[in-house]
């Protein structure tokens, strides 16, 4: 048996030094947040003849079938706002206005999409008109007429003599007040153009409450943001979705709309969502929460040269049944009230079941965004009511919204839910994502080994951590996803400052080669 003395070299081969510890061992980090997969748009969830028009009206202009669906819910949401609303249970009803926004790079063909859904909108707005003008003309000059007779009266009392003129002047106040009395009607308009917060609450108090904005741009967030009156002016943008009173009293003017109802179908550049994520207000306010969401990809480098031109007997339906509908409901002063069937509403609250749990602003996939969420059940008893009255057109009062109909709108809740997420994404409404990323960026940057929180906070930017306890969460976040391991804080005993917690670093993020 051969034995080795103590101070033998052989004996400690292969033996780690005790002041080399072995290094640790890192699994491959998760990363923080990749591209989410989005739901393809549920064209099937449309009425056949909406359904029908939106697929060729994408195939035609070579455009995502996303586009043209959105837009197709804003022009029946144009339709209907302000002169229906959906009863959901108990005291709890919806008005039929929606905020739907689509996000797409330029050369998308926008305006073709929009201008083929909007032109039926357009046509009733014309037929409307034409049918309230005698009234406006009858109104006009009964108003002018008592207007004159009562300059007449005023005139003669001003010339007659003591015993004649208080009978006078009584007669020409009458006939002031008879003139003041006669209101003339607005000209009927569905849409608004080059509109700002003034004339949206102008138009809505001429037309009922009711007004809808519809472009291929994205300028009015500039507006609401205040980019050209110098302070942000969403009022009427909040109260507009969701039909509270809306009261202007100024000098200029003075206007009261008992349940506005404003439709917002837009359609804008992604640089518009970053933009509007980092407006003051916007989220805090609640504005963003009130829009569905579109973030559909481009086709852009992959249309048909020679795509199928949209069939005229389908342009021609939906021509006819967006036209009924809408001149069916101009018709309606208190709002045509839409019902859900018991199975109906059964959908919707197992929706809700569904929903609540992940709007736990901790732990569910919406809570981050959960005053988006907040408002989807809500969302989706409108879109259900929009597609029942697509199907019945001038009957959707006189039937319940049916059960199929209602998971046709969960369905479409459901992209929007997906698409949501993205878009705000976009937005940075992530915070700590968006901040885990930022040290991420730091750590690759300088190429830390180990490093320190005091060390970090050195180098990221104060307006994104202004205090140390802001960086915490970002921290956490690395760490459960294996970029950062935090280190035994040591402490000397000693008085002054406590040291500031260590972090070891991925090795990958320290190899230039990755």
């Amino acid at each position: 048996m051969t034995t080795h003395p103590v101070d033998s070299p052989d004996l400690w081969v292969g033996l780690p030094t005790l002041d080399e510890p072995p290094a640790p061992v890192w699994e491959d980090p998760v990363p923080l947040a990749g591209p989410r997969k989005l739901a393809d748009f549920p064209v099937g969830a449309l009425p056949g003849w909406l359904r029908e028009f939106v697929a060729a009206v994408a195939e035609e202009t070579q455009t995502p079938v996303d586009l043209a669906g959105c837009i197709a819910l804003s022009v029946l949401a144009t339709a209907a706002g302000g002169r229906s609303v959906v009863e959901v249970r108990g005291n709890w009803r919806e008005p039929t206005n929606l905020y739907v926004v689509v996000s797409l790079p330029p050369a998308n063909r926008k305006s073709a999409v929009f201008a083929l859904l909007t032109d039926p909108l357009y046509e009733a707005e014309k037929q409307l008109r034409t049918l309230t003008q005698p009234a406006i003309v009858e109104a006009e000059m009964t108003a002018r007429l008592a207007k004159e007779a009562a300059d007449k009266a005023a005139s003669k009392a001003a010339t007659a003599g003591a015993d004649e003129r208080d009978e006078l002047v009584a007669t020409a106040i009458a006939l002031a007040q008879t003139a003041d009395s006669v209101t003339v009607p607005a000209k009927p308009q569905l849409l608004a153009d080059d509109t700002t917060a003034e004339t949206v609450t102008s138009r809505m108090a001429e037309q009922g409450g009711r007004i809808s904005v519809m472009s291929a741009e994205g300028d009015i967030f500039d507006i609401i943001a205040g980019r050209y009156s110098g302070k942000p002016n969403m009022g009427v943008f909040l109260k507009g979705h969701a039909g509270d009173r809306l009261k202007v009293d100024r000098q200029t003017r003075e206007e009261y709309i008992e349940h506005p109802a404003l439709t917002m179908g837009l359609c804008v550049q992604p640089q518009v969502l970053d933009d509007i994520g980092r407006q003051e207000g916007f989220k805090g306010r609640g504005l963003l929460g009130r829009f569905l969401y579109s973030v559909p990809k481009s086709m852009v480098g992959h249309r048909k040269i020679e795509p199928d031109p949209i069939p005229d007997q389908v342009k021609e339906t939906y021509r006819r049944h967006v036209l009924d509908l809408t001149l069916f409901l101009a018709e309606w002063t208190d709002p045509a009230v839409i019902q859900l069937s018991p199975e109906a509403n059964a959908e919707l609250k197992a929706f809700q079941r569904r929903l609540e749990p992940i709007l736990e602003p901790r732990s569910g996939s919406l809570g981050h965004i959960n005053d988006w969420g907040g408002k989807l059940a809500g969302a989706t008893a409108r879109v259900a009511a929009l597609l029942h009255l697509a199907q019945h057109l001038t009957k959707g009062h006189t039937v319940p919204v049916a059960e199929t109909t209602m998971r046709d709108a969960i369905t479409l809740a459901d992209y929007f839910t997906s698409h949501g997420l993205a878009a705000f994404d976009a937005m940075g409404a992530d915070h700590t994502t968006a901040r885990a990323q930022s040290v991420l960026e730091a750590l690759r940057t300088y190429r830390w080994t180990e490093v320190s929180k005091r060390d970090l906070m050195v180098k990221l930017s104060r307006s994104e951590f202004p205090t140390a306890a802001d960086l915490d969460p970002a921290l956490s976040l690395l760490e459960d996803h294996g970029y950062v391991r935090a280190q035994p804080v040591v402490r000397t005993g000693g008085r002054g400052r406590p040291p500031s917690p260590r972090y070891l670093v991925h090795p990958r993020l320290t190899d230039p080669t990755t």
